[in-house]
């Protein structure tokens, strides 16, 4: 890995039974990079964020984070995960929730950063009720704040805009041009183009498993890159 690599993934491949999902991807991003990725259904554009987030295994390949090969406590505990999936606990309150991974990443005192994400995502004033009652928009907010309470230093987003009313969209995204600003890599899957054209500085396409489009957002003129995105939904 180069000394301005913080992620790099080389020759990624990923097999389910007869099926390729991913089909040799290379990638790599620096520090501080936003890389919004676009792409149709079966793309494989899941697949490469669980296996990033080390929660699957490819079939050959790497992925590199920070220097190294395999994920140590060190980063792996520095990585945020928005996905389809909340990863909330029914049962527990809003802050429970959070307390809770608050304590599995071993934030000390975490009280006022909870109140703060809490504030943020526009759930404060139902921080002491159930997740179980929460409604598909709250609980996705939800996971934005428990993503976000260990500060990553890698943030993954698979369709976080899924389920979110404005008022939810816009506080992830204005969330989102901050934590670039602060030089947080950001890696996110979303078929909104609006969305990711405004926040994200590289634009790629995944299509059958391949990396077929890599760029910096400045050197993108929009209607081609919508052409050539929507090519690649037509041709499935």
């Amino acid at each position: 890995m180069d000394d301005t690599s913080f992620l790099r993934i080389q020759g990624l491949r990923k097999s389910y039974e007869d099926v390729d999902a991913l089909r040799g991807v290379d990638l790599s991003l620096a520090r501080g990079d936003f890389l919004c990725l676009f792409g149709p259904n079966g793309a494989g554009k899941t697949t490469l964020i669980k296996i990033v987030a080390d929660l699957l295994k490819p079939t050959s390949g790497t992925v590199e984070i920070s220097g190294g090969q395999n994920l140590d406590g060190g980063i792996r505990s520095r990585i945020g995960l928005i996905s389809h999936q909340t990863l909330l606990y029914d049962e527990l309150t809003a802050m429970e929730n959070l307390q809770f991974y608050s304590s599995i990443y071993k934030i000390p005192d975490p009280e006022d950063k909870i109140d703060s994400l809490l504030h943020t995502v526009g759930l404060h004033n139902r921080r002491d009720e159930r997740v179980s009652t929460f409604s598909a928009g709250m609980q996705q907010r939800l996971s934005i704040a428990r993503a976000l309470i260990n500060d990553p230093v890698l943030l993954l987003l698979d369709e976080p805009y899924s389920g979110l009313d404005q008022f939810a969209a816009t506080v992830l995204s204005n969330h989102l041009k901050e934590l670039h600003a602060r030089h947080r890599t950001i890696i996110m899957v979303t078929h909104n183009l609006t969305r990711g054209l405004e926040t994200a500085n590289r634009i790629g396409i995944l299509s059958e498993g391949r990396l077929v489009y890599l760029k910096d957002r400045a050197e993108i003129d929009l209607r081609s890159f919508e052409d050539h995105y929507f090519t690649h939904m037509e041709a499935v």
